[in-house]
Protein backbone atom coordinates (compact mmCIF):
# COMPACT_ATOMS: atom_id res chain seq x y z
CA UNK A 1 0.00 0.00 0.00
CA UNK A 2 1.59 3.24 -0.82
CA UNK A 3 0.82 6.17 1.62
CA UNK A 4 1.95 9.56 1.83
CA UNK A 5 2.99 11.51 5.22
CA UNK A 6 2.34 14.94 5.34
CA UNK A 7 3.96 16.85 8.51
CA UNK A 8 2.12 19.31 11.06
CA UNK A 9 3.63 22.14 8.54
CA UNK A 10 1.80 21.28 5.57
CA UNK A 11 -1.68 21.15 7.37
CA UNK A 12 -1.50 23.45 9.87
CA UNK A 13 -1.73 20.93 12.63
CA UNK A 14 -1.54 22.20 16.11
CA UNK A 15 2.27 21.57 17.75
CA UNK A 16 2.98 17.76 19.20
CA UNK A 17 -0.01 16.26 16.66
CA UNK A 18 1.06 13.02 14.54
CA UNK A 19 1.91 13.34 11.11
CA UNK A 20 -0.71 11.76 8.72
CA UNK A 21 -0.96 9.37 6.01
CA UNK A 22 -2.97 10.16 2.98
CA UNK A 23 -4.70 7.25 1.24
CA UNK A 24 -7.58 7.18 -1.41
CA UNK A 25 -9.86 5.01 1.09
CA UNK A 26 -8.56 6.38 4.30
CA UNK A 27 -6.84 8.69 6.21
CA UNK A 28 -5.51 7.23 9.69
CA UNK A 29 -2.31 7.76 11.97
CA UNK A 30 1.29 6.80 11.54
CA UNK A 31 2.04 5.26 14.69
CA UNK A 32 0.50 2.26 15.30
CA UNK A 33 -0.73 3.83 18.91
CA UNK A 34 -0.76 7.27 19.70
CA UNK A 35 -0.69 8.73 23.64
CA UNK A 36 -3.33 8.82 26.40
CA UNK A 37 -5.79 10.97 25.30
CA UNK A 38 -5.06 12.20 22.16
CA UNK A 39 -6.72 9.47 19.66
CA UNK A 40 -10.56 11.22 19.20
CA UNK A 41 -8.68 15.17 19.06
CA UNK A 42 -6.78 13.84 16.05
CA UNK A 43 -9.52 11.46 14.57
CA UNK A 44 -11.80 14.32 14.27
CA UNK A 45 -9.69 17.01 12.84
CA UNK A 46 -9.10 14.11 10.21
CA UNK A 47 -12.61 13.71 9.64
CA UNK A 48 -12.99 17.28 9.41
CA UNK A 49 -10.28 17.74 7.23
CA UNK A 50 -11.03 15.12 4.56
CA UNK A 51 -14.64 16.43 4.60
CA UNK A 52 -13.41 20.17 3.66
CA UNK A 53 -11.39 18.49 1.08
CA UNK A 54 -8.43 19.91 1.67
CA UNK A 55 -5.67 16.87 2.10
CA UNK A 56 -3.33 18.09 -0.46
CA UNK A 57 -2.86 15.90 -3.20
CA UNK A 58 0.07 14.34 -4.87
CA UNK A 59 1.18 17.32 -6.62
CA UNK A 60 0.90 19.47 -3.53
CA UNK A 61 2.88 16.81 -1.62
CA UNK A 62 6.14 17.32 -4.38
CA UNK A 63 5.55 21.00 -4.26
CA UNK A 64 5.73 21.20 -0.68
CA UNK A 65 8.58 18.85 -0.54
CA UNK A 66 10.92 20.93 -2.62
CA UNK A 67 9.67 24.09 -1.82
CA UNK A 68 10.71 23.97 1.89
CA UNK A 69 8.19 26.39 3.60
CA UNK A 70 8.60 28.78 0.84
CA UNK A 71 5.75 29.83 -1.40
CA UNK A 72 7.28 29.60 -4.61
CA UNK A 73 10.31 27.65 -5.73
CA UNK A 74 12.58 28.18 -8.73
CA UNK A 75 12.30 26.17 -11.44
CA UNK A 76 16.43 25.15 -10.89
CA UNK A 77 15.96 23.98 -7.79
CA UNK A 78 13.12 21.48 -8.50
CA UNK A 79 15.44 20.83 -11.64
CA UNK A 80 18.52 19.71 -9.19
CA UNK A 81 16.35 18.51 -7.18
CA UNK A 82 15.23 15.82 -10.26
CA UNK A 83 18.52 15.22 -11.16
CA UNK A 84 19.45 14.09 -7.25
CA UNK A 85 17.17 10.94 -7.77
CA UNK A 86 18.77 9.95 -11.08
CA UNK A 87 16.57 10.72 -13.32
CA UNK A 88 17.22 13.20 -16.36
CA UNK A 89 15.41 16.06 -18.09
CA UNK A 90 15.66 14.67 -21.54
CA UNK A 91 13.98 10.95 -19.91
CA UNK A 92 11.14 10.14 -22.61
CA UNK A 93 8.84 9.26 -19.38
CA UNK A 94 9.24 13.15 -18.47
CA UNK A 95 8.86 14.73 -21.87
CA UNK A 96 5.09 16.16 -20.65
CA UNK A 97 6.41 17.44 -17.68
CA UNK A 98 9.43 19.30 -19.41
CA UNK A 99 7.62 20.53 -22.42
CA UNK A 100 4.79 21.92 -20.08
CA UNK A 101 7.53 23.25 -17.50
CA UNK A 102 9.11 25.11 -20.81
CA UNK A 103 5.92 26.58 -22.16
CA UNK A 104 5.30 27.82 -18.42
CA UNK A 105 8.44 29.40 -17.88
CA UNK A 106 7.95 31.27 -21.56
CA UNK A 107 4.68 32.38 -20.43
CA UNK A 108 4.71 33.90 -17.19
CA UNK A 109 6.34 37.27 -16.24
CA UNK A 110 8.59 35.67 -13.98
CA UNK A 111 9.79 33.41 -15.68
CA UNK A 112 12.13 31.42 -13.27
CA UNK A 113 9.74 30.96 -10.47
CA UNK A 114 6.73 28.57 -9.95
CA UNK A 115 4.21 29.06 -7.19
CA UNK A 116 1.75 25.80 -6.53
CA UNK A 117 -0.73 26.29 -9.20
CA UNK A 118 1.83 26.36 -11.62
CA UNK A 119 4.07 23.36 -10.31
CA UNK A 120 1.11 21.58 -10.40
CA UNK A 121 0.32 22.03 -14.03
CA UNK A 122 3.50 21.17 -14.87
CA UNK A 123 4.02 17.87 -13.13
CA UNK A 124 0.64 16.44 -13.22
CA UNK A 125 0.97 14.45 -16.60
CA UNK A 126 4.19 12.60 -14.51
CA UNK A 127 3.70 12.79 -11.04
CA UNK A 128 3.20 8.56 -10.58
CA UNK A 129 6.58 8.64 -11.71
CA UNK A 130 7.97 12.02 -9.80
CA UNK A 131 6.37 10.97 -6.25
CA UNK A 132 8.28 7.22 -6.80
CA UNK A 133 11.32 9.25 -7.39
CA UNK A 134 11.33 11.95 -4.88
CA UNK A 135 10.48 8.95 -2.56
CA UNK A 136 13.41 7.03 -2.93
CA UNK A 137 11.26 3.95 -4.50
CA UNK A 138 14.03 3.59 -7.18
CA UNK A 139 16.33 0.84 -7.13
CA UNK A 140 18.78 2.54 -5.75
CA UNK A 141 17.50 4.89 -3.28
CA UNK A 142 21.08 7.09 -2.44
CA UNK A 143 21.54 7.50 -6.34
CA UNK A 144 23.90 10.74 -5.22
CA UNK A 145 26.06 8.93 -3.13
CA UNK A 146 26.18 5.57 -5.41
CA UNK A 147 26.89 8.42 -8.34
CA UNK A 148 30.00 9.46 -5.94
CA UNK A 149 31.51 5.89 -5.44
CA UNK A 150 31.31 5.02 -9.35
CA UNK A 151 33.32 7.99 -9.94
CA UNK A 152 36.19 7.43 -7.62
CA UNK A 153 36.34 4.14 -9.23
CA UNK A 154 36.71 5.85 -12.51
CA UNK A 155 39.71 7.90 -11.48
CA UNK A 156 40.90 4.89 -10.01
CA UNK A 157 40.53 2.69 -13.07
CA UNK A 158 41.41 5.73 -15.33
CA UNK A 159 45.21 5.61 -13.37
CA UNK A 160 45.66 2.56 -14.93
CA UNK A 161 48.53 1.97 -17.82
CA UNK A 162 49.44 -0.72 -19.87
CA UNK A 163 47.35 -2.56 -22.66
CA UNK A 164 47.37 -1.80 -26.79
CA UNK A 165 45.17 -0.34 -28.50
CA UNK A 166 43.41 -2.87 -31.21
CA UNK A 167 45.27 -2.42 -34.31
CA UNK A 168 44.51 -5.52 -36.76
CA UNK A 169 41.46 -3.70 -37.49
CA UNK A 170 43.13 -0.33 -38.85
CA UNK A 171 40.50 1.97 -38.27
CA UNK A 172 39.90 0.81 -34.43
CA UNK A 173 43.69 1.62 -34.26
CA UNK A 174 43.13 5.18 -34.57
CA UNK A 175 41.46 5.77 -31.37
CA UNK A 176 43.76 7.58 -28.85
CA UNK A 177 44.68 4.59 -25.53
CA UNK A 178 43.32 7.29 -23.09
CA UNK A 179 39.75 7.59 -24.02
CA UNK A 180 37.84 6.74 -20.87
CA UNK A 181 34.22 6.49 -20.11
CA UNK A 182 31.84 4.81 -17.70
CA UNK A 183 27.98 5.06 -17.48
CA UNK A 184 25.00 3.35 -15.72
CA UNK A 185 21.56 3.03 -16.38
CA UNK A 186 19.63 1.63 -13.67
CA UNK A 187 15.98 -0.59 -14.32
CA UNK A 188 13.98 2.71 -13.20
CA UNK A 189 15.87 4.64 -16.10
CA UNK A 190 18.73 6.21 -13.48
CA UNK A 191 21.11 7.62 -15.17
CA UNK A 192 25.12 8.42 -14.61
CA UNK A 193 28.08 9.15 -16.70
CA UNK A 194 31.73 10.13 -16.41
CA UNK A 195 34.36 10.23 -18.56
CA UNK A 196 34.25 10.55 -22.43
CA UNK A 197 30.91 8.76 -23.00
CA UNK A 198 28.93 10.99 -25.95
CA UNK A 199 32.16 9.36 -27.81
CA UNK A 200 30.89 7.07 -30.58
CA UNK A 201 32.75 3.39 -31.08
CA UNK A 202 31.79 0.45 -32.83
CA UNK A 203 30.08 -2.61 -30.87
CA UNK A 204 32.09 -5.44 -32.30
CA UNK A 205 32.12 -8.16 -30.13
CA UNK A 206 29.52 -6.78 -27.61
CA UNK A 207 26.82 -7.05 -30.68
CA UNK A 208 27.04 -10.96 -30.66
CA UNK A 209 24.69 -10.86 -27.59
CA UNK A 210 22.35 -8.84 -28.76
CA UNK A 211 22.28 -10.62 -32.13
CA UNK A 212 21.54 -13.84 -30.19
CA UNK A 213 19.38 -12.12 -28.34
CA UNK A 214 17.05 -10.84 -31.12
CA UNK A 215 17.32 -14.99 -32.97
CA UNK A 216 15.75 -16.29 -30.04
CA UNK A 217 13.60 -13.83 -29.58
CA UNK A 218 12.35 -14.27 -32.96
CA UNK A 219 12.46 -17.74 -33.62
CA UNK A 220 13.01 -19.62 -29.96
CA UNK A 221 15.49 -21.12 -27.96
CA UNK A 222 14.84 -24.56 -29.63
CA UNK A 223 15.61 -23.59 -33.41
CA UNK A 224 17.99 -21.34 -32.75
CA UNK A 225 20.32 -23.81 -30.46
CA UNK A 226 19.54 -26.52 -33.70
CA UNK A 227 22.74 -24.64 -35.24
CA UNK A 228 24.40 -23.22 -32.39
CA UNK A 229 25.91 -24.73 -29.14
CA UNK A 230 25.64 -23.65 -25.78
CA UNK A 231 29.43 -24.17 -23.92
CA UNK A 232 32.44 -22.67 -23.74
CA UNK A 233 34.88 -23.58 -26.14
CA UNK A 234 38.14 -23.33 -24.33
CA UNK A 235 39.49 -22.09 -27.58
CA UNK A 236 40.23 -18.57 -28.92
CA UNK A 237 37.14 -16.52 -30.33
CA UNK A 238 38.29 -16.96 -33.94
CA UNK A 239 39.26 -20.28 -33.76
CA UNK A 240 38.23 -22.46 -37.27
CA UNK A 241 36.46 -25.06 -35.03
CA UNK A 242 33.12 -26.69 -34.38
CA UNK A 243 32.18 -28.94 -31.83
CA UNK A 244 31.58 -32.79 -31.75
CA UNK A 245 28.21 -32.09 -33.35
CA UNK A 246 29.42 -30.00 -35.87
CA UNK A 247 28.03 -27.14 -34.65
CA UNK A 248 29.46 -23.97 -33.52
CA UNK A 249 30.63 -23.49 -29.46
CA UNK A 250 28.16 -20.69 -28.66
CA UNK A 251 26.60 -17.37 -30.21
CA UNK A 252 30.07 -15.66 -28.41
CA UNK A 253 32.57 -17.18 -30.96
CA UNK A 254 33.45 -15.57 -34.28
CA UNK A 255 31.97 -19.15 -35.49
CA UNK A 256 28.39 -18.91 -33.54
CA UNK A 257 27.48 -15.50 -34.46
CA UNK A 258 28.12 -15.55 -37.58
CA UNK A 259 25.50 -18.50 -37.95
CA UNK A 260 23.15 -16.61 -35.19
CA UNK A 261 23.24 -13.74 -37.75
CA UNK A 262 21.86 -15.95 -40.77
CA UNK A 263 19.01 -16.92 -38.62
CA UNK A 264 17.53 -13.21 -38.19
CA UNK A 265 14.62 -13.14 -40.69
CA UNK A 266 16.14 -14.93 -43.39
CA UNK A 267 13.38 -14.74 -45.81
CA UNK A 268 14.32 -10.78 -46.42
CA UNK A 269 16.72 -8.93 -48.10
CA UNK A 270 20.41 -8.44 -46.47
CA UNK A 271 19.73 -4.76 -45.99
CA UNK A 272 15.88 -5.18 -44.80
CA UNK A 273 17.83 -7.30 -41.80
CA UNK A 274 20.58 -4.57 -41.29
CA UNK A 275 17.73 -1.96 -40.82
CA UNK A 276 15.39 -4.65 -38.77
CA UNK A 277 18.04 -4.77 -36.10
CA UNK A 278 19.11 -1.09 -36.16
CA UNK A 279 15.69 -0.62 -34.96
CA UNK A 280 15.75 -3.40 -32.78
CA UNK A 281 18.94 -2.11 -30.92
CA UNK A 282 17.36 1.62 -31.02
CA UNK A 283 14.48 0.32 -28.81
CA UNK A 284 16.77 -1.43 -26.25
CA UNK A 285 18.40 2.11 -26.28
CA UNK A 286 15.63 3.93 -25.71
CA UNK A 287 15.84 6.05 -29.02
CA UNK A 288 19.47 7.30 -27.97
CA UNK A 289 22.14 7.32 -30.48
CA UNK A 290 22.63 3.88 -32.70
CA UNK A 291 24.58 4.79 -35.55
CA UNK A 292 26.81 2.82 -38.02
CA UNK A 293 30.43 3.17 -39.21
CA UNK A 294 30.89 3.18 -42.55
CA UNK A 295 34.79 3.64 -42.34
CA UNK A 296 35.27 0.75 -39.94
CA UNK A 297 33.13 -2.04 -41.85
CA UNK A 298 35.34 -1.14 -45.06
CA UNK A 299 38.58 -1.42 -42.86
CA UNK A 300 37.99 -4.89 -41.43
CA UNK A 301 36.36 -6.18 -44.05
CA UNK A 302 39.67 -5.64 -45.80
CA UNK A 303 41.35 -7.28 -42.95
CA UNK A 304 38.64 -9.80 -42.23
CA UNK A 305 40.70 -12.95 -43.86
CA UNK A 306 39.85 -15.17 -40.97
CA UNK A 307 36.15 -14.58 -40.36
CA UNK A 308 36.04 -15.20 -44.45
CA UNK A 309 38.01 -18.45 -43.63
CA UNK A 310 35.49 -19.19 -40.94
CA UNK A 311 32.87 -18.34 -43.29
CA UNK A 312 33.80 -21.09 -45.94
CA UNK A 313 34.13 -23.57 -43.49
CA UNK A 314 30.75 -23.08 -42.52
CA UNK A 315 29.08 -23.06 -46.02
CA UNK A 316 28.77 -26.42 -45.73
CA UNK A 317 26.37 -25.87 -43.26
CA UNK A 318 24.35 -24.01 -45.28
CA UNK A 319 25.95 -20.69 -44.55
CA UNK A 320 26.00 -18.65 -47.45
CA UNK A 321 29.33 -16.15 -47.87
CA UNK A 322 27.14 -12.87 -47.96
CA UNK A 323 25.92 -13.57 -44.46
CA UNK A 324 29.36 -12.85 -43.48
CA UNK A 325 29.39 -8.84 -45.15
CA UNK A 326 26.12 -8.83 -43.13
CA UNK A 327 27.94 -9.96 -39.85
CA UNK A 328 30.73 -7.47 -40.29
CA UNK A 329 27.98 -4.92 -40.98
CA UNK A 330 26.62 -5.83 -37.73
CA UNK A 331 30.21 -5.15 -35.86
CA UNK A 332 30.64 -2.03 -37.31
CA UNK A 333 27.39 -0.63 -35.94
CA UNK A 334 28.57 2.20 -33.68
CA UNK A 335 27.22 3.15 -30.29
CA UNK A 336 27.68 6.18 -27.30
CA UNK A 337 28.66 4.33 -23.70
CA UNK A 338 25.38 6.00 -22.51
CA UNK A 339 23.58 4.32 -25.24
CA UNK A 340 25.37 0.91 -24.96
CA UNK A 341 24.38 1.38 -20.99
CA UNK A 342 20.08 1.29 -21.77
CA UNK A 343 21.07 -1.24 -23.88
CA UNK A 344 22.39 -3.45 -20.94
CA UNK A 345 19.52 -1.98 -18.96
CA UNK A 346 16.98 -3.54 -20.90
CA UNK A 347 18.65 -6.62 -20.27
CA UNK A 348 19.14 -6.11 -16.82
CA UNK A 349 15.18 -5.58 -16.60
CA UNK A 350 14.19 -8.18 -18.40
CA UNK A 351 13.29 -7.54 -21.84
CA UNK A 352 11.90 -3.78 -21.32
CA UNK A 353 13.67 -0.58 -21.57
CA UNK A 354 13.45 1.26 -18.92
CA UNK A 355 13.54 4.54 -20.23
CA UNK A 356 10.56 4.05 -22.89
CA UNK A 357 8.87 1.15 -20.66
CA UNK A 358 8.08 -0.65 -23.92
CA UNK A 359 8.55 -4.58 -24.23
CA UNK A 360 11.33 -5.19 -26.50
CA UNK A 361 12.96 -8.82 -25.99
CA UNK A 362 10.72 -11.44 -24.52
CA UNK A 363 11.71 -13.02 -20.84
CA UNK A 364 13.05 -16.16 -22.68
CA UNK A 365 15.54 -14.05 -24.84
CA UNK A 366 16.75 -12.25 -21.92
CA UNK A 367 17.50 -15.29 -19.85
CA UNK A 368 19.35 -16.90 -22.18
CA UNK A 369 21.35 -14.07 -23.39
CA UNK A 370 22.17 -13.24 -19.51
CA UNK A 371 23.16 -17.45 -19.27
CA UNK A 372 25.66 -17.17 -22.16
CA UNK A 373 27.20 -13.92 -21.52
CA UNK A 374 27.81 -14.92 -17.99
CA UNK A 375 29.32 -18.43 -19.14
CA UNK A 376 31.64 -17.23 -22.55
CA UNK A 377 30.80 -13.68 -22.50
CA UNK A 378 34.75 -12.66 -22.18
CA UNK A 379 36.63 -14.52 -24.53
CA UNK A 380 39.37 -16.56 -22.92
CA UNK A 381 38.97 -14.95 -19.73
CA UNK A 382 35.34 -15.52 -19.08
CA UNK A 383 35.94 -18.26 -16.37
CA UNK A 384 38.11 -15.46 -14.45
CA UNK A 385 35.45 -12.91 -14.83
CA UNK A 386 32.63 -15.20 -13.63
CA UNK A 387 34.53 -16.08 -10.63
CA UNK A 388 35.60 -12.85 -9.52
CA UNK A 389 32.86 -10.63 -11.00
CA UNK A 390 30.69 -13.04 -10.80
CA UNK A 391 27.83 -10.93 -13.17
CA UNK A 392 27.04 -11.09 -17.04
CA UNK A 393 29.12 -9.51 -19.53
CA UNK A 394 30.19 -9.28 -23.33
CA UNK A 395 33.47 -7.46 -24.50
CA UNK A 396 34.89 -6.27 -27.89
CA UNK A 397 37.80 -5.52 -29.37
CA UNK A 398 36.77 -1.41 -30.02
CA UNK A 399 37.51 -1.62 -26.18
CA UNK A 400 34.02 -2.05 -25.12
CA UNK A 401 32.44 -4.07 -21.73
CA UNK A 402 28.43 -4.69 -21.79
CA UNK A 403 27.86 -5.58 -18.17
CA UNK A 404 24.91 -6.53 -16.81
CA UNK A 405 23.82 -5.83 -12.67
CA UNK A 406 20.48 -8.16 -13.12
CA UNK A 407 17.11 -6.70 -11.90
CA UNK A 408 19.18 -3.54 -11.07
CA UNK A 409 20.92 -2.08 -13.84
CA UNK A 410 23.25 -2.12 -16.87
CA UNK A 411 26.63 -0.54 -17.62
CA UNK A 412 28.79 0.15 -20.42
CA UNK A 413 32.73 1.07 -19.92
CA UNK A 414 34.94 1.57 -23.12
CA UNK A 415 38.40 2.31 -23.02
CA UNK A 416 40.63 0.66 -26.55
CA UNK A 417 43.66 -0.41 -24.18
CA UNK A 418 43.41 -3.93 -24.62
CA UNK A 419 45.24 -7.04 -22.34
CA UNK A 420 46.39 -9.85 -24.10
CA UNK A 421 43.04 -11.62 -24.06
CA UNK A 422 41.14 -8.55 -26.32
CA UNK A 423 39.83 -7.06 -22.99
CA UNK A 424 39.35 -3.76 -22.42
CA UNK A 425 41.91 -3.37 -19.66
CA UNK A 426 40.63 -0.54 -17.85
CA UNK A 427 37.41 -1.94 -18.05
CA UNK A 428 38.33 -5.23 -16.47
CA UNK A 429 39.28 -3.25 -13.13
CA UNK A 430 36.49 -1.43 -13.01
CA UNK A 431 34.27 -4.27 -12.48
CA UNK A 432 36.22 -5.92 -10.23
CA UNK A 433 36.49 -2.97 -8.05
CA UNK A 434 32.50 -2.92 -8.50
CA UNK A 435 32.06 -5.82 -7.25
CA UNK A 436 34.47 -5.79 -4.68
CA UNK A 437 32.80 -2.85 -3.04
CA UNK A 438 29.48 -3.35 -3.64
CA UNK A 439 27.16 -6.87 -3.18
CA UNK A 440 26.74 -7.09 -7.01
CA UNK A 441 28.41 -10.80 -7.21
CA UNK A 442 25.97 -13.28 -7.86
CA UNK A 443 26.68 -14.68 -5.12
CA UNK A 444 27.46 -12.24 -2.58
CA UNK A 445 23.53 -12.91 -1.12
CA UNK A 446 24.84 -15.66 0.52
CA UNK A 447 24.41 -16.18 4.05
CA UNK A 448 27.46 -15.06 6.38
CA UNK A 449 29.06 -13.56 3.52
CA UNK A 450 31.57 -10.40 4.16
CA UNK A 451 29.67 -7.34 4.15
CA UNK A 452 29.82 -5.13 1.34
CA UNK A 453 27.93 -1.89 0.74
CA UNK A 454 24.07 -2.84 -0.56
CA UNK A 455 22.69 0.76 -2.75
CA UNK A 456 19.47 -1.16 -3.44
CA UNK A 457 18.80 -0.06 0.27
CA UNK A 458 17.69 2.42 1.68
CA UNK A 459 20.29 3.78 4.26
CA UNK A 460 18.44 6.65 6.29
CA UNK A 461 15.10 4.65 6.15
CA UNK A 462 16.17 1.41 7.91
CA UNK A 463 16.33 2.76 11.39
CA UNK A 464 12.63 4.06 10.76
CA UNK A 465 11.21 0.98 9.65
CA UNK A 466 12.92 -0.87 12.46
CA UNK A 467 11.24 1.43 14.53
CA UNK A 468 7.75 0.87 12.93
CA UNK A 469 7.93 -3.23 12.69
CA UNK A 470 8.91 -3.19 16.41
CA UNK A 471 6.09 -0.74 17.82
CA UNK A 472 3.56 -2.89 15.41
CA UNK A 473 4.65 -5.97 16.39
CA UNK A 474 3.79 -4.53 19.90
CA UNK A 475 1.07 -3.41 19.43
CA UNK A 476 -0.56 -6.44 18.06
CA UNK A 477 0.84 -8.26 20.58
CA UNK A 478 2.83 -10.31 17.89
CA UNK A 479 5.55 -12.00 20.84
CA UNK A 480 6.96 -14.05 17.33
CA UNK A 481 7.74 -10.77 15.88
CA UNK A 482 9.26 -9.56 19.13
CA UNK A 483 11.36 -12.65 19.59
CA UNK A 484 12.90 -12.38 16.25
CA UNK A 485 13.74 -9.30 16.33
CA UNK A 486 15.69 -9.70 19.62
CA UNK A 487 17.14 -12.50 18.19
CA UNK A 488 18.23 -10.31 15.37
CA UNK A 489 19.96 -7.95 17.92
CA UNK A 490 17.56 -5.47 17.09
CA UNK A 491 17.38 -2.17 20.05
CA UNK A 492 14.57 -3.52 21.86
CA UNK A 493 14.22 0.02 23.48
CA UNK A 494 14.46 1.79 20.38
CA UNK A 495 11.96 4.79 20.69
CA UNK A 496 10.13 6.94 17.89
CA UNK A 497 9.97 10.38 17.38
CA UNK A 498 8.16 11.31 20.66
CA UNK A 499 10.02 8.63 22.35
CA UNK A 500 7.83 5.88 22.81
CA UNK A 501 9.28 3.02 22.91
CA UNK A 502 7.57 -1.14 22.39
CA UNK A 503 6.95 -1.10 26.19
CA UNK A 504 4.38 1.72 25.64
CA UNK A 505 2.85 0.24 23.52
CA UNK A 506 2.63 -2.97 24.59
CA UNK A 507 1.16 -1.25 27.82
CA UNK A 508 -1.72 0.87 26.51
CA UNK A 509 -3.08 -1.77 24.53
CA UNK A 510 -2.80 -4.60 27.79
CA UNK A 511 -0.88 -7.32 26.03
CA UNK A 512 0.69 -9.09 29.11
CA UNK A 513 2.61 -11.61 27.34
CA UNK A 514 4.69 -8.97 25.17
CA UNK A 515 5.39 -6.64 28.43
CA UNK A 516 6.56 -9.91 30.21
CA UNK A 517 8.90 -10.63 27.15
CA UNK A 518 10.21 -7.21 27.32
CA UNK A 519 10.78 -7.03 30.82
CA UNK A 520 11.92 -10.64 31.11
CA UNK A 521 13.75 -11.52 28.28
CA UNK A 522 14.63 -8.25 26.73
CA UNK A 523 15.36 -6.73 29.97
CA UNK A 524 14.17 -3.03 29.08
CA UNK A 525 14.13 0.05 30.73
CA UNK A 526 10.70 -0.47 32.96
CA UNK A 527 10.09 3.07 33.53
CA UNK A 528 10.98 5.41 30.11
CA UNK A 529 9.20 8.66 29.44
CA UNK A 530 7.97 10.02 26.03
CA UNK A 531 8.03 13.87 25.19
CA UNK A 532 4.85 14.16 27.24
CA UNK A 533 6.76 12.47 30.29
CA UNK A 534 4.58 9.46 30.24
CA UNK A 535 5.81 6.09 31.45
CA UNK A 536 4.43 2.57 30.76
CA UNK A 537 2.70 2.18 33.95
CA UNK A 538 1.02 5.69 33.05
CA UNK A 539 -0.21 4.37 29.99
CA UNK A 540 -1.18 0.82 31.61
CA UNK A 541 -3.08 2.91 34.55
CA UNK A 542 -5.00 5.31 31.59
CA UNK A 543 -6.41 2.46 29.74
CA UNK A 544 -7.71 0.33 32.97
CA UNK A 545 -4.83 -2.85 31.75
CA UNK A 546 -4.56 -3.76 35.91
CA UNK A 547 -2.84 -6.90 35.26
CA UNK A 548 -0.04 -4.81 33.37
CA UNK A 549 0.58 -2.47 35.66
CA UNK A 550 0.64 -4.86 38.43
CA UNK A 551 3.55 -6.35 36.29
CA UNK A 552 5.19 -3.32 35.69
CA UNK A 553 5.71 -2.63 39.50
CA UNK A 554 6.96 -5.83 40.49
CA UNK A 555 9.66 -5.74 37.82
CA UNK A 556 10.29 -2.01 38.49
CA UNK A 557 10.85 -2.52 42.09
CA UNK A 558 13.64 -5.35 41.38
CA UNK A 559 15.35 -3.84 38.43
CA UNK A 560 18.81 -2.40 38.26
CA UNK A 561 20.04 -0.32 34.74
CA UNK A 562 23.27 -2.25 33.78
CA UNK A 563 26.98 -0.21 33.55
CA UNK A 564 28.05 -3.36 31.35
CA UNK A 565 26.37 -3.64 27.81
CA UNK A 566 28.06 -6.40 26.55
CA UNK A 567 27.52 -8.50 29.71
CA UNK A 568 23.67 -7.52 29.36
CA UNK A 569 23.39 -8.88 26.20
CA UNK A 570 24.99 -11.96 26.91
CA UNK A 571 22.05 -12.22 29.64
CA UNK A 572 19.52 -11.03 27.38
CA UNK A 573 20.82 -13.88 25.08
CA UNK A 574 20.67 -16.19 27.87
CA UNK A 575 16.89 -15.57 28.37
CA UNK A 576 16.21 -15.64 25.13
CA UNK A 577 17.87 -18.95 24.45
CA UNK A 578 15.46 -20.32 27.66
CA UNK A 579 12.49 -19.21 26.40
CA UNK A 580 13.24 -20.49 22.69
CA UNK A 581 13.57 -24.08 24.51
CA UNK A 582 10.12 -23.53 26.24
Amino acid sequence: MNVFVLTSALLTQPAGLYPLIVHPDTVTCLCVHMPLCMRETNKSAMKQRRKAGILPSLEDLLFYTIAEGQERIPAHKFITALKATGLRTGDPRLKECMDMLKVTLKTTSDGVMLDRHLFKKCVQSNIVLLTQAFRKKFVIPDFMSFAAHIDKLYEKAKNLSGGQVADYIPQLAKFSPDLWAVSLCTVDGQRHTVGDTKVPFCLQSCVKPLKYAIAVHDHGTEYVHRFIGKEPSGLRFNKLFLNDEDKPHNPMVNAGAIVCTSLIKVSIRLVSVFIYVMNFLKNMAGNEYVGFSNATFQSERESGDRNFAIGYYLKEKKVSVSTLIYYTTLCSIEVTCESASVMAATLANGGFCPITGERVLSPEAVRNTLSLMHSCGMYDFSGQFAFHVGLPAKSGVAGGILLVVPNVMGIMCWSPPLDKLGNSVRGIQFCQDLVSLFNFHNYDNLRHFAKKLDPRREGGDQRVKSVINLLFAAYTGDVSALRRFALSSVDMEQRDYDSRTALHVAAAEGHVEVVRFLLEACKVNPVPKDRWGNTPQDEARHFGHHEVLTLLQEYQNKYTPSKKPDAEKEHVAENLGGMLET
